[in-house]
């Protein structure tokens, strides 16, 4: 972990929102700035942090390509210790990032270290390759959960998420044709990137304030 972390919102807030990115684009994305503004705009506190491979993207050591998740989860235990959050604090990230932080969920969540995880556009399973999920480990998730998922989402459609076996803990907010970056045609659904921003941080706040206590 590069040990640098972006902040959006107050610093005095009551809760923390701690978020990784996603395999190939950095914390600082248009997808990951956005979610991060409405967020705090919302009255979180908002901490973005990058993985050490995308970090060392911005130096001479090159493009790495991402390594495999359940590497990260050194790192996002790393980041945790590193935030500095004496409020309630809520895990998780953008797709890859929000799957690292739901294999280190249970283990800090049953230190009481966290009190949530929340992932926007998490990766259920490669695009075009359905039968490759990536949910074992969420049929049995103890913490609270909120996922942010587009309805049209490549990497798990509304169709397909429906059909998992997934824990009472993950409560999903779909959004209406949205990507994998909660993004809709607004053409088509008459909602713009902005509506959907919108309307997921205030679902975080109305979800926050049952698990963040």
């Amino acid at each position: 972990m590069s040990g640098q972390f972006l902040f959006d919102g107050p610093q005095d807030a009551r809760t923390t929102i701690l978020l990784a990115h996603g395999a190939g684009a950095p914390m600082d994305s248009a997808s990951m700035t956005a979610a991060a503004k409405a967020l705090g705009d919302a009255g979180f506190r908002v901490a973005r942090f990058e993985f050490g491979y995308m970090a060392g993207r911005r130096t001479s050591a090159g493009r790495k390509p991402p390594p495999r998740a359940e590497t990260l989860k050194d790192e996002y235990r790393a980041a945790v210790a590193k935030v500095g959050a004496n409020a309630p604090l809520i895990i998780g990230g953008k797709s890859m990032g929000g799957r690292v932080a739901s294999m280190v969920a249970d283990d800090l969540f049953a230190e009481n270290r966290i009190a949530g995880l929340l992932c926007l556009g998490y990766p259920f399973h490669p695009p075009q390759k359905p039968t490759q999920l990536r949910t074992r480990h969420l049929a049995g998730l103890k913490t609270p959960a909120l996922i942010c998922q587009g309805t049209r989402d490549q990497f798990g459609t509304r169709e397909e998420v429906a059909g998992y076996a997934l824990s009472d803990r993950i409560e999903i907010l779909w959004l209406e044709d949205g990507d994998h970056d909660l993004k809709p045609r607004k053409s088509i659904s008459g909602y713009s990137a902005a509506d959907h921003l919108k309307t997921m941080a205030a679902a975080v706040s109305s979800w926050a304030e049952k698990v963040a206590r």
